[in-house]
């Protein structure tokens, strides 16, 4: 199977990372964990591509990070969703959710009843 492009995993991005985290906090790599296995591997996110996305999303008030050390003394950047991205994120679940039904009308036409 080929890889999906570069702009449709960009443009998921937000409402992807948005769902991660209503579901709890996480860590960067938890984050690209979580996008590989419930993807079933056909996308993988690199750190280039993961931290620039966590870095607007808190510098526009959706989420919110706090350091923490782990039980094998490594300091971790937590992630978490703040009210605002649990409101950005219902609009993306619509929108997404437009897109979806739009796609599935014109790849699979029901005929029409007279």
């Amino acid at each position: 199977m080929s890889k999906l492009s570069k702009d449709l995993v960009a443009a998921s991005s937000v409402p992807i990372i948005l769902s991660i985290l209503a579901g709890g906090e996480h860590y960067g790599y938890q984050i690209i964990q979580k996008v590989r296995d419930v993807s079933g591997g056909d996308i993988e996110w690199a750190d280039g591509m993961l931290y620039p996305i966590l870095h607007k999303l808190e510098d526009k008030g959706m989420i919110e990070s706090y350091w923490q050390v782990s039980d094998n003394g490594r300091k971790r950047k937590y992630y978490l969703i703040r009210p605002e991205g649990r409101e950005v994120l219902a609009v993306e679940r619509t929108n997404w959710s437009v897109i979806h039904v739009l796609l599935q009308n014109l790849w699979n036409p029901q005929p029409h009843s007279i």
